[in-house]
């Protein structure tokens, strides 16, 4: 028996739009990441893009349980001695509420260079317009 390499032609590529409003941070960054990665397609291969496009809209209506709000941190070193910078979700969601959901879902991907590629596939916007109307996309619900 051979191995399957799907090509071109044998992937079909779709725009999944999803709706952010009142939906919890973790489920819907995991749902976009498996979107985005193609996991759910029979002609699935690692080693290629096989996923689709995703659209989220009203990410600043995002959801997260508990006190993540207060407690959760996001770090980064700017490479200067003194240089770590610290923001909660709390503040990171008043400034940019697209960040958020944007280094949920990225951090799902793989760490390598298909992970960029499919990081330019994931299209966020903080409210209910978007840019993206011509591709037809298909509406799905997120638990």
């Amino acid at each position: 028996m051979k191995t399957f390499i799907p090509k071109d032609k044998d992937i079909n590529r779709k725009t999944y739009l999803i709706d952010a409003s009142g939906k919890t941070l973790g489920r819907l960054a995991t749902r976009a990441a498996s979107l985005l990665i193609g996991k759910g397609k029979a002609c699935f291969a690692k080693d290629q893009i096989v996923g689709d496009q995703v659209i989220i809209i009203n990410a600043a209506k995002i959801h997260v349980t508990g006190k993540k709000k207060e407690q959760k941190v996001y770090t980064k070193f700017t490479g200067f001695s003194g240089g770590l910078r610290s923001i909660t979700l709390e503040e990171l969601m008043e400034k940019k509420p697209v960040e958020v959901i944007v280094k949920a879902v990225t951090r799902m991907l793989p760490k390598n260079r298909l992970g960029d590629v499919l990081a330019k596939r994931l299209r966020v916007f903080p409210g209910a317009e978007y840019s993206h109307k011509a591709q037809k996309p298909i509406q799905i619900e997120v638990s």
